[in-house]
């Protein structure tokens, strides 16, 4: 099969894939800028918008703005957790969810409820973490956990070439070889990487507003759907404004400090 037949059912666009929010409006602004500049004609949005961060309110409506001009968005564990968080908070993700809880509307909190676990475009499914199990939010973080997540999409939509998640607040990217043999693909910011689709992909996009790669830019990637090529990005943004957001909040110090180490 040519190349040219194999995508000529294929959306041709720059799709910005973003994921990881984490209710740093900074980082959010800064990662759709880029993209845009770019050439981003689309964005598909990975989840976990809310926690931790201080500003839940505003990316939320920035994601129903996206989303109202075409985007696509999928639902994290985090989206999840403030939409009903627990009864009794103790781990830092269960307190940020109950205050994040409190600073949404109603309205809000419905769009959050009503996402979707995954969703697909053309050869593409897009998950917050695992394809295997979507409500599990099992993490993506090896070549075990990227091979079930792939035979997990495939055996879906049989048509899947490319699997798009996040969760794991870093970059990486997998494809499975003519031999259905896992390989790891270490990405660097910046670089173009082919994805021809007599391969298969999994590619987690990083953490837009939470970064735990030892560096504090923002992350996410831009897929090029016709010509098949991924490029993950890194992205500087106002770190100081967004540690500000949360002392403010009153959420957890810690989840302030580590924005500047990107941990």
């Amino acid at each position: 099969m040519r190349s040219s037949d194999c995508c000529a059912n294929v959306a041709e666009m720059k799709l910005a894939l973003l994921s990881d929010v984490h209710a740093n409006r900074q980082a959010f602004a800064a990662c759709v800028a880029h993209a845009r500049q770019a050439g981003a004609e689309r964005f598909a949005l990975l989840g976990d918008f809310v926690g931790y961060g201080g500003e839940p309110a505003a990316v939320v409506d920035e994601v129903m703005r996206l989303v109202d001009d075409g985007a696509i968005a999928v639902r994290g564990n985090h989206d999840a957790l403030a939409v009903q968080p627990p009864a009794q908070s103790q781990a830092l993700g269960e307190v940020s969810a109950a205050w994040t809880h409190a600073q949404l509307s109603d309205t809000q909190r419905d769009f959050l409820a009503a996402l979707p676990l995954t969703q697909t475009l053309d050869d593409a499914l897009f998950v917050h973490a695992s394809a295997q199990h979507p409500e599990r939010w099992t993490y993506v973080d090896d070549s075990t956990t990227a091979t079930r997540s792939l035979i997990a999409a495939q055996a879906r939509h049989s048509q899947t070439r490319f699997v798009f998640g996040g969760h794991v607040h870093r970059q990486s990217l997998y494809y499975l070889g003519v031999e259905r043999r896992l390989m790891a693909f270490a990405p660097t910011a910046g670089v173009v990487i082919p994805t021809p689709r007599h391969r298969s992909w999994l590619a987690t996009v990083g953490s837009v507003g939470q970064p735990r790669d030892g560096r504090p830019e923002a992350m996410y990637a831009l897929f090029d759907t016709a010509a098949a090529r991924l490029c993950f990005q890194r992205v500087a943004y106002d770190i100081d404004a967004a540690i500000r957001a949360i002392v403010r909040a009153g959420v957890d110090d810690h989840a302030a400090k580590r924005l500047a180490l990107g941990r």
